[in-house]
């Protein structure tokens, strides 16, 4: 059991351009999974035209809840190291969505990372 934790409460959206590709980055406070669900399917209606939709989120409620999701980028080169970076911050219930307009050019896997995980 967590005697206190960090987390956010409100959301935040920025963004960054590498190499003509356009990643939009939304934070949001979540108190459950069924709750993270839902705004990522409101992220991807709202970004229908989007090549990825790339997510993390941590959750506590009597357990702690960890998942992240590639969403077709190379494994382990967007969705684990958004985890990373809330595991760093010790966050919990919090959900991070990377939406990725696909600019043409390819970043490899290590561009795609420091993309994924720059800060916005």
């Amino acid at each position: 059991m967590l005697n206190s934790y960090q987390t956010i409460f409100e959301e935040y959206e920025g963004g960054i351009v590498e190499k003509k590709s356009k990643f939009i980055a939304n934070i949001f406070h979540v108190e459950n999974e069924e709750e993270a669900k839902k705004v990522i399917t409101q992220i991807k209606k709202k970004h229908y035209d989007a090549k990825h939709h790339v997510y993390a989120y941590r959750i506590y409620n009597y357990e702690i809840l960890e998942k992240f999701s590639d969403d077709g980028e190379p494994a382990q080169t967007a969705g684990k190291p958004i985890m990373d970076l809330i595991k760093q911050k010790d966050l919990y219930n919090v959900l991070i969505v990377v939406t990725r307009y696909f600019g043409g050019v390819l970043l490899g896997t290590g561009g795609l990372t420091r993309a994924y995980t720059r800060k916005c």
